[in-house]
Formats: structure tokens, C-alpha cells, sequence
């Protein structure tokens, strides 16, 4: 389905759009400083469409297109560029929110690293994404399909709103491209991920004098305590499952019984039926201690993005192009959610990963290779040009 066999007026492409992109290697680092000054914490409506007008103005500088706004009220807007005509559609997904409040993070350049608030996660992959078509139209070369790629500003916070949209794009495409950080050290693509489950467990019991009344209160962090133990203990690495209670809150004071306490549960499973059976255990946990009240709320946020055959194809098609570039190029399976994984459960072939190379998501040392730049860029546009 996708790829061909080799010869030498295909490679002669390959290796035309690396040097193109490695001519506009300073260009590109430009359009990306520029894009991680414009700081855009997912919680900050305001930053976040500032930073997607930057964006706008970039797809329209590089590529002399316009854009779609989806318009939200609580996060930031999304936005849709479309590039090309055709019968077939290819579905490029990259979100320009981060996790990071504004002036977590510098900006600055260390060497070969360029670190910076979301540089890596991923405005990192979505500028070479940009550069990837840009060369494909500067060497004028045949794309018999069209682009769209949909940029999403709640990524970090679940997708909540931009779920239904990127899966609606997803049905309409042969396959869809992830430009989120490639495997850390590795640069590897990511043709599996966990899926992942938020949940929160909440406990009342009765608040009394912990010294006048001790044994008429009834104490809800014991109780959730003793959950906890239970909860942390269904972890089975063999299976692939993880459960993490996160975080953990209640009472008012050392000397009162504490009548209220709350847990954050991260849940990540591999397969769908693990994610059905977990959730049916979480979802019915029931009380330790007696004259407890307890609820859970919560479920799956995302479904096991699992491998497929046409996947496997998506990334052999890549790992062919790399080596012509003189790239090792690797696959893997990773513990994190992306929005790919929606695109995968509904059966549509997805290749993540395609992003920037460095380390640090989610970190303070988040940073980029900045000489993976241009062979990274390379081998999204033949991607684009053999799919």
C-alpha cells in the first residue's frame, strides 16, 4: 500500500529535498525560535491563540495558504490548513499548546541544543512539518494528494475539545503522520502506545476532635490510603499495565479527624481489553472502612494506539527512505498518549513520532538536536511523496 520499489530517479528526489532543507537549515531554526517565544500554556486561552495567529502567519509566509479557525470558548482555537487537491487526503496532526506557564522556561542555545518551553513537545515537529511540504513545492515536485494538517491547542490537557475534529479528518484520510517528538536518544517512531485512563477517587468519612473524640470520626485518608495500596498493587508490568496515584488530598488539621480526602489515578494499558477490565475494577471500588462514603469518577482519555499491519507498512516506507539518507531508523512502543492514538483506534494506519529529535519532554531541560533539523524534515516530505 505504501512505498515502492527502489530506483534511482527516487533517490535522486531523496537526496534533492535533503539538500534543499539542509540550505534552509537557518531558516527553519528562525520560524522556530520565533515559534517557541510565543509561549502558549494550554490553561491560557489568550497566549494560546496569540501563538496560533504566529502560526497562521507562518503556514502563509512558507506556504501561501490559509487556514480554517475552530472556534472555543474555554481553550484555544484550533486551526485547519489545507494544502494541495486530490481524490486521496494524507492527515498531518501536531498541537501547539505546552505544559509549561509562561517564563517556566528560557530559550537559549547550548551547543547543538536549542531548549525551550514546548521547543521539543512540539513546535519542533510542526515547523520541519511546515519546511517538509515547503521543499516538495520549491522543487516542484508531484503530490498527487491532498495535505491537510490540523493543529490542535488542548493537546496537553486531553484533546477534550479537538478529539471529535482530528478523528472526523482521520475517517476522510489513507493514513495519517504524528509529527510528535521522535523516541528520546533512539530518534525512533512510535507505531505503538499505551493507552491512558484519568480517574478520581474521592472519600467522606466524619470529622471529630482527634484527642476529645477520636473514636467517633471516621477517617477518610485512612480509607484512602488503604485504596491506594490496593490500586498501586494492580500494576503488572508483564501485561503492560501501570497504575500511578499521582496525587493525594485531604483533611484540615492534625487534630481533627479528617472527614474528606481525594486521589488522582494515571492508568495505561496496551490492549483494549486491559483497558475495559482496569476500568471496571477502578470504577467499582468499594469501601474499606466502615460508614465510608466513596466515588470514583473517570475512564479512559485515550485508547491503545496497537500496531497494525498497515502501520507496520507506513513505517517501513520511512525506515526504507532513512536509510537511502543515510539514516538508522528505528520503531518502538512507548508508555505515552498522543493524539495519534485516536486516529489508530478507529482503524486508521498512523505513523508517530516524526517529530523533532532531542530529550526533555515535559522537563526542564527540554530541548532539541538542532542538526537533526533538516534530515528530520527530509524524511517527513518523502514520506509525504511515496505514501
Amino acid at each position: 500500500m505504501f512505498g515502492g520499489g527502489i530506483d534511482l530517479s527516487q533517490v535522486m528526489v531523496e537526496q534533492s529535498v535533503f539538500s534543499y532543507l539542509k540550505e534552509h537549515e537557518q531558516e527553519m531554526l528562525e520560524d522556530l525560535v520565533g515559534f517557541v517565544k510565543k509561549e502558549s500554556p494550554s490553561y491560557s486561552k489568550e497566549l494560546v491563540d496569540q501563538c496560533g495567529m504566529y502560526l497562521t502567519q507562518l503556514f502563509h509566509k512558507r506556504l501561501g495558504v490559509g487556514y480554517e479557525i475552530i472556534e472555543e470558548k474555554e481553550v484555544g482555537n484550533h486551526l485547519k490548513f489545507t494544502i494541495g487537491e486530490g481524490e486521496k487526503q494524507l492527515l498531518i496532526i501536531g498541537h501547539f499548546d505546552t505544559v509549561w506557564e509562561k517564563g517556566r522556561l528560557s530559550l537559549r542555545t547550548e551547543g547543538n541544543k536549542l531548549y525551550g518551553p514546548g521547543i521539543l513537545d512540539m513546535k519542533g515537529g510542526i515547523v520541519q512539518s511546515i519546511w517538509a511540504i515547503k521543499a516538495i513545492q520549491e522543487l516542484g515536485l508531484s503530490l498527487d494528494k491532498k495535505i491537510v494538517f490540523f493543529c490542535n491547542s488542548d493537546e496537553e490537557i486531553g484533546s477534550i475539545s479537538s478529539k471529535k475534529y482530528i478523528e472526523e479528518e482521520a475517517q476522510r484520510s489513507e493514513a495519517v503522520l504524528v509529527a510528535e517528538p521522535a523516541v528520546a536518544g533512539s530518534g525512533a517512531l512510535k507505531t505503538s502506545r499505551k493507552g491512558a485512563g484519568i480517574f478520581t477517587v474521592k472519600a467522606w468519612g466524619r470529622a471529630a476532635h482527634a484527642g476529645n473524640h477520636h473514636k467517633e470520626g471516621i477517617n477518610a485518608i485512612e480509607e484512602l490510603a488503604r485504596q491506594v495500596i490496593f490500586l498501586q498493587g494492580l500494576t503488572d508490568y508483564e501485561k503492560g499495565t501501570t497504575v500511578n496515584v499521582g496525587t493525594f488530598t485531604g483533611g484540615s488539621g492534625t487534630n481533627v479527624v479528617p472527614e474528606y480526602a481525594e486521589a488522582h489515578v494515571d492508568l495505561r494499558v496496551s490492549t483494549e481489553e486491559e483497558a475495559k477490565r482496569m476500568t471496571d475494577i477502578i470504577l467499582n471500588l468499594t469501601p474499606i472502612l466502615k460508614g465510608i462514603k466513596l466515588e470514583v469518577t473517570g475512564g479512559m482519555n485515550r485508547p491503545p494506539m496497537v500496531k497494525s499491519k498497515q502501520t507496520e507498512e507506513l513505517f517501513e516506507c520511512a525506515q526504507s527512505i532513512a536509510a537511502k539518507l543515510g539514516m538508522k531508523l528505528e520503531e518502538a512502543a512507548v508508555g505515552g498518549g498522543s493524539d495519534g492514538n485516536f486516529t489508530a483506534a478507529i482503524g486508521v494506519p498512523t505513523l508517530d513520532g516524526l517529530g523533532a529529535c532531542g530529550k526533555g519532554i515535559h522537563a526542564e531541560y527540554e530541548h532539541i538536536q538542532i542538526d537533526t533539523l533538516s534530515e528530520r524534515s527530509s524524511l517527513f516530505a518523502n514520506l509525504l511523496l511515496q505514501i
